[in-house]
């Protein structure tokens, strides 16, 4: 397209050539023809060069439609290590600026250096068949123009790389203070955060501006080049123009269609400065972009297809893992038949969390180290290991959308009445029915950002009744009832034992009462199984499990008894202790 719009302008001008030469030759009745095919060569470039803005552009937007899916597609593979170095800001802004500028590589970028390449062969066509000499003088400046171009064009890529980078820290500061709104006003912070923001904000604008004057530097120099080509044009163009053709010189008509050519190659020329910084800007967004696609995932699909059926049997068997070189689950070996349940104990930090996202495979699992109905996980796709496991933690996670939504978001219409009973069985499971019926829309109330308008209790028992609406095997319970009260949670327990034969569950808790309802109990302590038996068992040995029940049914015995002991027995402890 665009090399038929220049060839195109080529013929016009050899068209105005031959018009100019009639009208001072003395045949101005041969005007009309040339007139005529000059105004069907402008359409003919008018239509190509709509035609070829309408594809490359189209081009680029295609290609930033398809980089977005598969930026998302990229990031939902990812793993937990790539988000402990990215943050949520940093991808922000590489997803929407970065991309933005790709497009306009793809687009105006291409579009003006493939006219630039088209225009000056075209161009230099008309102007050596004019005259080689005036070519050469008007070309004078020529290299002077591609000296700058390459000094800048360096130096253009590292300010818009830093410069893009620095909008990406100012994103990240932006999105952890709108994530942490509440948390900087309680602790009174607006201030500090103020300040931190300005020094992001600062250090982009220094960023912003150094770019800018680098770009304000380049296009004046290299318009002052093209202007001493101009000056050589007209100076040796009007000599030539004094002269008669014989005697070396050009006519009207040749002059007027050499500088039709000249503007024609000189003005993609100048704008090659712009296109430089565009295409400098698309190359240093495609590097931040690259680094994401260049990511690896840490969990992928096995070579086996789904199973048919899945029963929920669990098996582990010598189970290790390690953040770095620090191990945090250190050769754990246990089962669960189909249809029973374990719960998993232990201190803080003893590995819990970690051996649940093992299990969920949401962290890269050791291959041979875990089974369902004995199949290697890291055998099958990770879609069917998804959907025979609900996962829920202890960090529940809401979208701003309704409370229907959230429960029914791995179902593929909550609208319609089968979801909707399903929707309603799991939250009644999740023991929040009642309070949803009681929100102001009901089911279709609007939660906020991260279920911002409810309780921590409440969130974490809609986003339980998420991990059961699909009504899974294997259903993996980090900590998902500790904002709960414990007549709440038994309440939430039974619901899920009298589903217990249709499903294998794994409850990773801190409190006794809840692991005692299960079919057996492993304690963990630094990564290793340090107690495995029933709830009477591990008491009877005295470990640390029965160190922990002691310690938490003394903690309720005293909390009984500031709740029963009466208010008029309290007052009249209140002056002894005054008086001691």
């Amino acid at each position: 397209m665009l090399a038929v719009f220049q060839l195109s302008l080529n013929r016009v001008d050899w068209l105005s050539k031959a018009a100019i030469d009639d009208v001072f030759g003395g045949a101005p009745e041969e005007v009309t023809r040339p007139a005529l095919f000059i105004f069907g060569f402008a359409m003919l470039a008018l239509v190509t060069r709509v035609a070829s803005r309408w594809f490359i552009f189209n081009a680029g937007r295609d290609a930033e439609y398809e980089l977005r899916a598969l930026l998302l597609h990229r990031l939902h593979r990812l793993g937990t290590a790539f988000y402990r170095t990215m943050s949520a800001g940093e991808i922000m802004s590489r997803s929407t600026g970065d991309l933005q500028q790709v497009r306009l590589l793809l687009g105006f970028g291409v579009l003006n250096v493939i006219n630039v390449f088209f225009a000056f062969a075209s161009a230099l066509q008309v102007m050596l068949r004019v005259s080689v000499k005036l070519t050469l003088v008007s070309f004078v400046t020529l290299p002077a123009m591609i000296v700058l171009t390459r000094a800048f064009s360096r130096r253009m890529f590292l300010y818009t790389r830093k410069n893009q980078e620095a909008l990406g820290k100012l994103s990240e500061v932006l999105q952890t203070n709108l994530a942490g709104v509440r948390v900087v006003r309680s602790f009174a912070l607006e201030q500090r955060e103020r300040r931190r923001f300005d020094v992001a904000n600062a250090a982009y604008l220094e960023a912003s501006l150094a770019l800018a004057r680098l770009r304000g530097l380049m296009f004046p120099l290299v318009g002052a080049a093209s202007a001493v080509g101009v000056i050589g044009f007209f100076w040796y163009g009007a000599a030539l123009l004094l002269r008669a053709p014989d005697d070396g010189g050009i006519t009207r008509g040749s002059f007027f269609a050499f500088w039709l050519a000249y503007g024609r190659m000189m003005w993609p020329m100048i704008a090659l400065g712009f296109s430089i910084a565009i295409v400098q800007r698309g190359r240093a967004g495609y590097a931040r972009l690259k680094e994401v696609f260049d990511a690896l995932p840490e969990v992928t699909d096995g070579p086996l297809p789904a199973p048919a059926t899945v029963s929920g049997r669990i098996t582990v068997r010598g189970l290790s893992f390690a953040y770095g070189d620090r191990k945090v689950v250190d050769d754990v070996t246990f089962d669960v038949p189909a249809g029973k349940s374990i719960a998993v104990v232990g201190r803080t930090g003893s590995g819990k969390s970690t051996l649940a996202m093992l299990l969920a495979r949401l962290l890269p699992t050791p291959a041979g180290t875990v089974q369902i109905d004995g199949n290697d996980v890291c055998d099958l796709p990770l879609s069917a290991v998804r959907r025979a496991i609900g996962y829920a933690q202890q960090d529940a996670f809401l979208f701003s959308t309704t409370v229907s939504r959230n429960i029914g978001f791995c179902l593929d219409e909550c609208e319609s009445e089968a979801s909707s009973l399903r929707i309603r069985d799991a939250s009644r499971e999740a023991q929040v029915l009642e309070e949803a019926l009681g929100l102001p829309e009901q089911f279709d109330t609007v939660v906020g950002e991260r279920g911002v308008q409810l309780s921590g209790g409440q969130k974490q028992r809609i986003a339980l009744a998420r991990a059961l609406v699909r009504e899974p095997k294997v259903l993996v319970l980090d900590d998902p009832l500790s904002a709960v009260d414990a007549k709440t949670e038994a309440a939430i327990l039974d619901a899920i034992d009298r589903q217990a034969e249709h499903r294998t569950v794994v409850l990773v808790t801190h409190r006794v009462a809840a692991a005692s309802r299960c079919d057996a109990i492993i304690v963990l302590d630094e990564g290793r199984v340090l107690e495995q038996g029933t709830h009477d068992e591990l008491v009877a040995a005295g470990g640390l499990y029965a160190a922990f029940a002691e310690e938490q049914s003394a903690k309720s015995e005293l909390d009984a008894v500031d709740v029963d002991e009466p208010p008029a027995a309290q007052a009249a402890a209140a002056p002894s202790e005054v008086a001691v």
